[in-house]
């Protein structure tokens, strides 16, 4: 982490500034004021909010869907869903998007990242099963609404619903078949709908598909070692996240590669890839766990980011996976080296890395190879203050520090980011009006763009910021106990929408 050090350092000054100037302001105490606004920020820069198709759409037998491997996670182990719930209905958002775009509309904002369920193109996840024109249908009447009330359109062509036939063919992510397969379904997205759509992404968060995936086997498709967190009946937590992921990773190249030679010159669009990371934070003073967040970066940021810079992985991989770490060919390492336009970068939170030594013992998984102890408590005190989910704790200073990591380490490419938020308790006991008093969220909306704008100035080449969420959604193995969203979602009353204090806010903030 030491390259990146003097750039944080050299900020660190201006971000107390402005810090300061939240606090003078009153913002984030309650005040709903905004300390900064969208003219705060370079001019052209993109506000907008983010969603996903299994999180949002509901309509999961309808309109010709198949099923994905969340419809088969969530029906199959309902117990491994916190309150046994499943996306089924969601927010309904295949019937009430024009709701949605309504509600982005008012706000101000500029764009709107959703994803595409695979097996609403593609039932059966290939093109031998027959494109599903009720599918197309859908996406299309999305697109022109969000175009017609003055929103762009950032589309994520996967976000983790892979078709569950696929799974059942040949194992999905394990087999390099799916590469092609992904490639003809992200062909079809862009005959369909490149002629509006300009901004693409390919994956969302590869190393939490792959990491809780396959190595904890807490999500779909619920692979581990019979040890490991999820407890699974198959798989192989020391080499199935690389195996699936190494295939994310060729399926992204091939399918830029495609855009690019066949698509891009006509349909002037961009093509990305979205990536999450962490801050790390040494546990202590001390060379062994100065390491141990550097290796900690490197098996989160670096698994993606060091072959789309470099072609291949980082070199702290390599000798702690040894073999069980694929290899590119020298043909695939060219071919994912720089195949993007933009990274789209996901930040929530941080931990401290501390050194954890190596273990003789033949349990291999991903989620120790790393030798890194991940925690969000030293000496009994938090790193910051905890919010609903386990995993995140406030940290915004991370944010800062992250973005200009990828500035000092990663050639500082255009970067977007594609989710930032906080979520809290759905606390059943608290009225409506209640549950719309979100003032934490606006002191973490508060707060994360006040350490973006600062990178920012510290010359880190962000062009994009998209809030998570819109609206409460199903959040994954958490199912509807907690909410990220800036619009309240009643699931008892047809999911009907209320905006928060926090949507208020955002609208205060974007207003020109």
């Amino acid at each position: 982490m030491a390259t990146a050090r003097a750039g944080v350092v050299l900020s660190g000054l201006l971000l107390t500034l402005l810090l300061l100037t939240v606090v003078a302001s009153g913002a984030g105490n309650g005040s709903g004021e905004p300390a900064i606004s969208r003219r705060s920020f370079p001019e052209g820069f993109i506000f907008g909010t983010a969603s996903a198709a299994y999180q949002y759409e509901g309509g999961a037998t309808e309109g010709g869907r198949g099923p994905s491997i969340w419809d088969t996670f969530t029906h199959q182990h309902p117990d491994k869903i916190a309150d046994g719930s499943n996306g089924d209905v969601a927010d309904d958002s295949y019937h009430l998007y024009k709701e949605d775009v309504r509600l982005m509309k008012d706000m101000g904002m500029d764009a709107y990242r959703f994803s595409i369920s695979w097996t609403r193109i593609l039932p059966n996840g290939s093109l031998s099963g027959g494109v599903n024109r009720e599918g197309i249908n859908y996406y299309n009447n999305l697109i022109n609404e969000l175009l017609l009330k003055g929103v762009q359109p950032y589309v994520t062509l996967f976000h983790w619903d892979s078709p569950q036939a696929l799974e059942d063919r040949y194992n999905g992510f394990l087999s390099p078949n799916i590469i092609n397969d992904y490639r003809d379904y992200a062909e079809v997205c862009f005959k369909e709908f490149g002629d509006r759509v300009k901004h693409w992404i390919t994956f969302n968060e590869p190393w939490t598909f792959c990491s809780n995936g396959y190595a904890a086997g807490v999500f779909a498709p619920g692979r581990c070692s019979p040890w490991e967190m999820g407890k699974c009946s198959v798989g192989d937590s020391g080499t199935e996240p690389y195996t699936a992921c190494h295939h994310q990773l060729l399926a992204h190249a091939e399918s830029v590669r495609l855009y690019k030679e066949k698509y891009q010159a006509s349909q002037k669009g961009k093509i990305g890839i979205t990536l999450v990371s962490h801050w790390f934070v040494p546990y202590s003073r001390s060379k062994s766990n100065d390491a141990a967040a550097k290796r900690a970066i490197d098996f989160m940021l670096g698994w993606f980011m060091d072959p789309l810079i470099n072609g291949d992985y980082p070199l702290n991989m390599r000798g702690l996976v040894g073999d069980r770490l694929p290899q590119f060919t020298k043909e695939e390492s060219e071919l994912v080296k720089g195949s993007f336009d933009f990274i789209g970068l996901n930040y929530y939170t941080a931990n401290y890395a501390d050194n954890l030594p190596a273990s003789n013992g033949l349990n291999k998984s991903y989620t120790t190879d790393s030798g890194a102890n991940l925690t969000g408590v030293r000496n009994g005190v938090p790193i910051g203050q905890q919010a609903a989910s386990p995993w995140l704790y406030v940290y915004p200073k991370g944010f800062h520090d992250l973005l200009l990591y990828v500035k000092e380490n990663y050639g500082n490419p255009t970067v977007y980011i594609t989710e930032n938020g906080v979520d809290e308790f759905d606390n059943k006991t608290l009225t409506l009006q209640e549950a719309l008093q979100d003032d934490a969220r606006i002191d973490y909306y508060n707060r994360h763009l006040l350490s973006l704008l600062t990178a920012i100035r510290a010359g880190a080449n962000v062009k994009a910021y998209f809030a998570w969420s819109l609206l409460d959604n199903f959040e994954w193995a958490n199912g509807y106990t907690v909410r990220f969203g800036i619009n309240y979602v009643d699931y008892k009353d047809g999911a009907k929408r209320y905006p928060k204090k926090s949507a208020h806010w955002f609208k205060k903030f974007l207003q020109k």
